[in-house]
């Protein structure tokens, strides 16, 4: 792949999938080309032989030395790869690199690494490794210079884990790798120069010293050997040593053992036999077809020779035609056996890298004879290869993607040519001699540079389709159409069309299909177009549309400003009307006239009335009239044939009378977010004659009378009537729908389910969350039951059977403040993949006064009827050493591997870069290509849209008001409801919303699908991942900064799904109606399902309460008068419970929650996990309720735990925290006067393969907990001894063991937190899968980021987790200072809170070269002055 100057801006990745087509190089205007670069050579200024400790001379040049660092048998990436930087550079290398930023370094890869191997996945320590060379050069240093300098043959460029280019002498390696750097988004030349040095990059860019070997490359193109042949099936010829050949279509023989210079036997496979010759081992009888057969029996040495041999011989013969399929192999030239071949009639070289000299080049490809088919397609050609002129046998030809100018004259040759793609290049021309390909039929000239309609397709009257999508045709003149009468199919999409000029008056009668999407029309007359049948002209800014209705079929004009559509006549062959998002205010009187309509979707619009004589239809089948204006829906006449009727998002007070009787087909039926009352009877008579299968109910004010309506509907199978006025629902009623699959019942007012439920067999779904149920329903007997969604309700506790269905997969308790679980009912549900409960409070009446942040939040994630969760959130109330906040979501559309990688991971890398700097639009963005990168092999074909929102100070005002920093990619949104209004805070990367981004695509000559997708494969723009599409799909986020004031409420945070169903200002009136910051979130999602939504859904809402200077305390509060509702009670179900002797406790508001091991047995749970009932003692005093302090004015806490004696607990604001599923961590604090164990809790998620788990945070991080003063100079010691641990493993802070886990927190002491690891319920807490199946691998490091490569575990194989724990990570307190740790809990009194640390300017940091892994949390400050003397402040890197 040729890379241009230093202008260039991008080097484009490679694709092996067949199918999806991707362009070469970008240059400045962002356009794909091949062109070569200019030579420029510069001598080196070292000596070719210098080494490690050589200088740079007074004399020499500095930009162009090359120093070579030989470091062999090294991992090729993840967070030990290649070792740390001061490892790869002495002080030399690092001070030569520091004087310029056009210096830096390239790691040159062996050449016995299978490219088909994950590049960049872990491995295993006894796999074989290449060699590694770091080269130090300048951005000026050419290959031709590095080959010189290691005496090497050249060099080869790999991208993104796909195919292999060889570099052209005059190209310079590292300034490939800036560009490609600097096209990602990175903008500072420091940078760039540190991540280009970075061995993570290997998954993105990676440069060999020799071509890769690829077995299973060179098995499917060549295999060849000497081996035992004997021809013919008689024994008159005796075996003998030849050499064998089988490449392409044809088993070569020759006729002399280990030479090729006899004579040469070709036997044609296709169409043949190839067979095992029983009674000789290892031996295979090859046959060719016709009635002139012939055979050769060849006697292979080994099995695998055997096998090899069998498997690609077979693949020959099973073929109907010669196709020789060469696609995706790096090849520059043709295999030159492949010349043998020739019955060759259809030949794929599709993305490779053809060269036109050479034996096997281009212009040998007329020696193929019958060759009628040739595929060269994305091989970078630069020029139209004229010797495929000269098969004059080729009826297809394609030349898709080559970054071609000209069509030569010599195209007039091929007579016999019938397909001719040219999409995808730079040509605005076609020559007049193409005109003379009477036999051409299909002509492709999408995404290119005509202006224009090329005149030559006049004369070519066998076309039939003019494809020209993607070009720059702004005007288009019916009367060109009229000339050209063979053109019956027109795709002009994309092409940013101001004026469709019509002069004439002549018809334009032959055109048929129109496609006119995605252009800048403001009307549209098409009344001359007299026979057409289907136009598309979504998404224009049309206010008037004509059209013909002679042979209308089909239209499709959503997405537009139109008020009205004329068509004349009455298109009386109309089935298909799209009208959507337009401005109607009324319905035109001819739709009510068209006879053949069965599908009109008229949503988002203004019509407050439907036609009586459109609801009696006697053909429409599908109305879709929702989001509109309309109070009524005019009565019945006649029975209709309706099946699908939507009429969500109106005014209706009631439905006709006689819906259900008269429209006897209706099977789906939403009349979600209106005023309905009541609903109308199944029947007038008790005879159920109905066929509605699904009906939604949502959003009225629908009381328990509908019950007994919706009896007649025997044949529901979905029933959603959340969000209205139910009190209870009919228990006989209930018993009757036993057809019923799912069923949400969600925010009512219901006290309880009824039995009968264990009525409906197939129910596999029940969502009633936010009711007040107390008793669990009978619904654990039901056979197929999945889903169970019981949160935010009033349980107490749950009778179950004496056994659950194999089918329960998830079931959510969380939000049930006095739900009490026993161990027996804790065993039960070890098997589910995904249980959620809260965590129980552990806090007294003192955590109250700790510094609270002014936020809490709460968020939700619903599969839909997806079998798999794709969506993730990242939500930390408390992020980094002051009053801040991080949160974010991931959506992964169709994969859920890099979501998950991404939560655990983004939070970490956003804190490394504010170590770096403090200008919101560079750590943001450095921390979205960081996670780019940090992806790995999942980020190579899979992606995701992302979304970080960080809360914190202004730099230039630590203590002053708040700023909310928000970046995204892709479709993922985020909102503040400021005053009651939406602010939308991020920007949509969609190729249907972003017209920026559209024109950014095409002019890098992505092929963009009718589907509106890149390549075929997504319609985002910016992804993190996905870096196979770049540069057309780009990490590079949107990044914008908004100061938060006292009027800010709320942050809604949602994925596409959510947002597509709910509009803004909706949203925000949602959450504006229920206080609790989680049931607002899942309020949010069962909406949109309620509203149609099919897919994956995700909701976070973060709770603000930002003061007029930021300060968040409150003023003191009588008990005695009640200050507004109270929020919900504190859930207490699960916690780790410790000792009578082991006072350390948890925190309430530290986000902290245990996780069990999936193979836990109920008697283990019972000893880590104590139920409410045998470890609650609750106080007889109801303690008030204290003010809540902010970190301006902090009360005195504690340092994280509970200490006898001492006032409360608090928790540090530093605590980084993580929780992968639906839950709410609140920092505020109950009013209600009830002891502290009842105040607001952590929430958990009981989430695993198989088993029981209690997971919320899945995160493995650094921290700090708030230090205490010390009691003697024992103290002070043993802080001293405990930092001097190997590793800084584990560290002492106020006598505390605090271990980072993989999605917990442990704080324990002495020989508890040993037990505790020997115990089989928690011995899993060090290193635990996920609820999605990956795993958070043990790690010594406290950045997880470098770890997450090696997280996830897939069977399918992008990721290798390590077998067993790092030794180094399982360090615990020597037995000789347990005592003291003892001692040092029980006599503390007194603990202040520490100081936030000292801010470090940018300008003060080291740079990456001195420090290869900054610290997450600074280490060892010395804090400034305060009450009490403070103990020195450590890190708790500990990764268990």
């Amino acid at each position: 792949m040729a890379m241009e100057d230093e202008d260039n801006t991008a080097v484009v990745a490679t694709n092996t999938q067949p199918g999806i087509k991707k362009g070469g190089d970008v240059g400045d205007n962002g356009a794909c080309i091949d062109r070569q670069p200019d030579t420029v050579v510069h001598q080196a200024g070292l000596n070719p032989t210098a080494g490690r400790g050589s200088r740079i001379g007074p004399g020499a040049h500095a930009t162009t030395g090359i120093r070579v660092l030989k470091q062999r048998n090294m991992k090729r990436n993840g967070s030990r790869g290649c070792g740390t930087r001061k490892t790869r550079f002495g002080s030399r290398e690092r001070d030569w690199l520091k004087g310029d930023t056009q210096r830096g370094c390239v790691c040159l890869y062996g050449g016995t690494v299978d490219p088909q191997l994950p590049a960049s996945g872990p491995q295993s320590s006894s796999t074989p490794q290449t060699d590694l060379q770091l080269v130090l050069c300048s951005t000026s240093t050419t290959v031709e210079e590095l080959c010189a300098q290691r005496d090497g043959q050249g060099l080869y460029v790999q991208l993104h884990g796909d195919l292999i280019r060889r570099l052209d002498t005059s190209e310079r390696p590292l300034q490939m790798l800036y560009n490609y750097l600097t096209a990602m988004g990175y903008t500072e030349p420091i940078r760039v120069q540190q991540e280009a040095a970075n061995s993570d990059l290997s998954c993105l860019i990676r440069f060999y010293s020799e071509r890769p070997v690829n077995a299973d490359q060179q098995e499917r193109t060549l295999l060849k050997g000497v081996f035992s042949v004997r021809k013919g099936k008689t024994q008159l010829h005796k075996w003998a040593e030849r050499q064998v050949i089988l490449c392409g279509t044809c088993l070569i023989v020759a006729s002399v053992k280990d030479s090729l210079t006899g004579k040469m036997h070709i036997l044609p496979l296709v169409g043949g036999k190839v067979e095992e010759v029983k009674r000789r081992q290892h031996c295979l009888m090859f046959s060719s077809a016709g009635s002139q057969a012939q055979t050769y029996f060849v006697n292979f040495d080994t099995l695998a020779d055997y096998q090899r041999w069998h498997r690609q011989a077979s693949k020959v013969v099973s073929q109907t035609v010669s196709l020789v399929d060469l696609s995706c192999y790096s090849l520059e030239a043709v295999p030159e056996y492949l010349f043998y071949s020739q019955d060759v009639t259809h030949l794929n070289l599709r993305h490779n890298f053809m060269s036109l000299q050479g034996p096997g080049g281009l212009l040998n490809l007329p020696r193929f004879s019958q060759l009628k088919s040739l595929n060269l397609s994305h091989n970078r050609l630069g020029v139209f290869p004229e010797c495929a002129c000269e098969i004059l046998t080729l009826t297809e030809l394609n030349l898709s993607c080559n970054n071609l100018h000209t069509v030569p004259v010599q195209i007039g040759n091929l007579h016999s040519l019938q397909t001719l793609s040219l999409d995808g290049n730079h040509l605005s021309s076609l020559p007049e001699e193409l005109g003379g390909l009477s036999q051409l039929n299909n002509l492709g000239l999408s995404f290119n540079n005509f202006s224009h309609i090329p005149a030559v397709l006049e004369r070519l009257s066998a076309v039939d389709k003019l494809a020209m999508a993607g070009n720059r045709v702004e005007i288009l003149e019916l009367c060109t159409l009229a000339r050209m009468s063979h053109l019956k199919n027109i795709d002009l999409r994309l092409n940013g069309l101001h004026w469709l000029k019509n002069i004439s008056l002549e018809p334009v009668s032959q055109v048929t299909q129109l496609d006119l999407r995605y252009n800048y029309l403001d009307s549209l007359d098409l009344s001359s177009v007299c026979n057409l049948e289907i136009l598309h002209c979504q998404r224009n800014q049309l206010t008037t549309l004509t059209l013909s209705g002679f042979t209308l079929r089909m239209l499709h004009a959503n997405s537009n400003r139109l008020t009205t559509v004329n068509i004349y006549p009455v298109p009386n062959q109309l089935t298909h009307m799209d009208l959507s998002q337009n401005l109607l205010e009324y319905l035109p009187d001819w739709v009510c006239d068209c006879g053949k309509i069965e599908m009109l979707d008229v949503t988002h619009n203004l019509l407050s009335e439907l036609p009586s004589r459109l609801l009696n239809s006697l053909s429409l089948r599908k109305l879709l009239a929702g989001n509109n204006r309309l109070q009524r829906v005019s009565d019945l006449l006649d029975h209709i044939p309706l099946e699908a009727l939507d009429l969500q998002h109106n005014k209706l007070a009631e439905l006709p009378e006689s819906l259900f009787y008269k429209a006897l087909n209706l099977k789906y039926l939403n009349v979600s977010a209106n005023a309905l009352e009541s609903i109308p009877p199944s029947s007038p008579s008790e005879e159920n004659l109905s066929t509605l299968q699904e009906l939604y109910l949502t959003g009225n004010n629908l009381n328990e009378n509908c019950g007994a309506l919706l009896v007649g509907h025997q044949n529901l199978r979905v029933l959603h009537i959340a969000y209205n006025q139910l009190l209870s629902f009919p228990a006989s009623k209930l018993s009757k729908l036993e057809l019923l699959e799912e069923l949400n019942l969600s925010g009512n007012k219901l006290k309880t389910i009824p039995s009968t439920v264990s009525s409906c067999k197939r129910l596999h779904t029940l969502i009633a969350h936010s009711n007040h149920i107390t008793v669990f329903p009978e619904i654990l007997n039901l056979p197929e039951i999945k889903l169970v969604d019981l949160s935010c309700n009033e349980l107490t506790e749950i009778q179950l059977p004496d056994s659950l269905p194999a089918t329960l997969q998830e079931l959510d308790l969380t939000g049930n403040s006095s739900l009490m679980l026993e161990h027996k009912t804790l065993n039960l549900f070890s098997h589910i993949t995904t249980l959620k409960l809260d965590q129980k409070s552990t806090t007294t009446a003192g955590d109250s006064q700790s510094a609270s942040p002014p936020w809490n939040h709460g968020y939700s994630e619903m599969s839909g009827q997806r079998n798999k969760l794709c969506v993730s959130v990242l939500a930390v109330d408390r992020f980094g050493d002051g009053v801040e906040a991080c949160y974010g979501i991931f959506d992964g559309d169709r994969n859920e591997e890099v979501p998950r990688l991404l939560q655990c991971t983004m939070g970490d890398v956003l804190w490394e870069e504010l170590q770096h700097s403090s200008i919101d639009n560079v750590y943001m963005c450095n921390t979205f290509l960081t996670s780019h990168r940090k992806l790995g092999m999942a980020g190579q074909k899979l992606g995701a849209s992302a979304l970080l929102c960080y809360i914190h100070h202004e730099p230039s005002d630590p203590v002053g008001s708040f700023s909310l920093t928000v970046a995204n990619v892709g479709t993922c949104q985020a909102v503040l409801c400021r005053d009651g209004r939406p602010i939308p805070l991020s920007k949509v990367y969609s190729l249907e919303t972003c017209t920026e981004e559209m024109e950014r695509v095409k002019l890098s000559k992505a092929i963009i699908t009718e589907d509106n997708k890149v390549s075929g494969v997504t319609c985002c723009s910016r992804l993190l991942g996905c870096s196979y599409l770049s540069p057309w799909v780009l990490p590079k986020p949107w990044v914008h900064s908004k100061p938060l004031c006292s009027q800010d409420e709320f942050l809604i945070l949602g994925n596409r799904a959510l947002f597509e169903r709910v509009s803004y200002q909706e949203a925000v009136c949602t959450v504006q109606a229920v206080r609790d910051p989680r049931a607002a979130a899942k309020k949010l999602c069962s909406l949109a399902q309620s509203y149609g939504c099919k897919d994956n859904i995700e909701a976070a809402v973060v709770s603000l309460h930002i003061a007029e200077d930021s300060c968040t305390c409150e003023p003191p509060v009588s008990t005695t008068e009640p200050r507004g509702p109270p929020p919900p009670p504190a859930p207490v179900p699960v916690t780790v419970t410790p000792g009578p002797s082991d006072p350390a406790t948890l925190s309430s508001s530290s986000g902290i929650v245990s996780e069990f091991n999936s193979e836990t047995s109920a008697s283990e749970v019972g000893s880590e996990a104590g139920s409410t009932a045998s470890d609650e003692h609750p106080s007889s005093v109801p303690a008030s309720r204290p003010e809540r302090r902010c970190s301006l004015h902090p009360a005195t806490t504690l340092c994280g735990i509970m200490v006898p004696g001492s006032v409360g607990a608090g928790t540090h604001p530093g605590l980084f925290q993580r929780q992968p599923s639906s839950a709410t961590f609140s920092s505020n604090h109950s009013d209600n006067g009830l002891d502290s164990d009842d105040e607001a809790p952590l929430e958990g998620v009981i989430s695993n393969g198989s088993k029981l788990e209690v997971e919320v945070d899945i995160h493995c991080c650094a921290f700090q907990l708030r230090p205490g003063v010390p009691e003697s100079p024992k103290d002070l010691d043993l802080e001293k001894r405990g930092s001097d641990y190997p590793n800084g493993k584990m560290r002492r802070q106020n006598s505390v063991v605090v271990s980072a886990t993989n999605g917990c927190l442990l704080a324990v002491c002495g020989r508890e937190i040993t037990d505790l690891k020997k115990s089989p319920s928690t011995c899993s807490l060090f290193g635990k899968k996920l609820s999605n199946g990956s795993v958070v691998a043990p790690e010594d490091s406290h950045n997880l980021i470098e770890v997450a490569l090696e997280a996830p575990k897939k069977k399918s194989g992008y990721f290798t987790a390590p077998a067993q724990q790092d030794p180094e990570d399982q360090l615990i307190v020597p037995p000789s200072l347990e005592q003291e740790v003892r001692e040092q809990l029980r006599g503390q009194s007194l603990l202040v809170s520490a100081p936030p640390l000292p801010s470090i300017p940018p300008s003060l940091k080291d740079p990456v070269w001195d420090h290869p892994h900054p610290p997450a949390f600074a280490s060892n400050l010395v804090p400034g002055p305060g009450p009490a003397p403070i103990l020195q402040q450590e890190v708790y890197d500990t990764a268990l």
